[in-house]
């Protein structure tokens, strides 16, 4: 499946956001459908993450790479999960660059590869990937601009 990509410029400095991203405990406070993080370390995290019907389910990460303040990279354990029998495999970058002045350009990516007939939904997969980054996005930048508030 091809990458797919977004990205916005948000209104605080990559430094910011950084402290913000690279903590998986402040996961909830950004990244979209996540109600709490159990078990994070350095190097790992679980997701507890809500469905539209209320239904929870469990999602683990490992960190792949990590350049303050530039990259973040991060692997859904797809092995052994309610996602196994989708994908394959799921990674997922953000960069941050300086924008304007006080402002980062946020650029989510995530490659998924589908597994079995999944191949043939890869028009949906690739929508609600885009949503979900939309939805991170929209996390970060509502973010900012309460820090810019407050």
């Amino acid at each position: 499946m091809p990458l797919i990509a977004r990205s916005r410029t948000v209104s605080a400095a990559p430094e910011r956001i950084w402290s913000l991203v690279s903590d998986p405990w402040r996961w909830p406070a950004w990244w979209p459908n996540v109600t709490r993080v159990e078990e994070a370390t350095d190097g790992a995290w679980t997701a507890v993450l809500s469905s539209r019907n209320g239904r929870t389910m469990r999602a683990d990460y490992t960190l792949e790479q990590s350049d303050h303040p530039s990259l973040l990279r991060w692997r859904h354990e797809v092995e052994e999960s309610p996602f196994e029998r989708i994908m394959a495999s799921s990674v997922t970058e953000l960069t941050l660059e300086p924008a304007v002045e006080g402002a980062s350009l946020v650029r989510l990516s995530t490659r998924i590869e589908l597994r079995g007939f999944s191949r043939l939904g890869g028009f949906q997969v690739s929508r609600a990937t885009k949503r979900q980054l939309d939805g991170a996005l929209d996390g970060l930048a509502e973010l900012a601009e309460g820090w810019r508030d407050g």
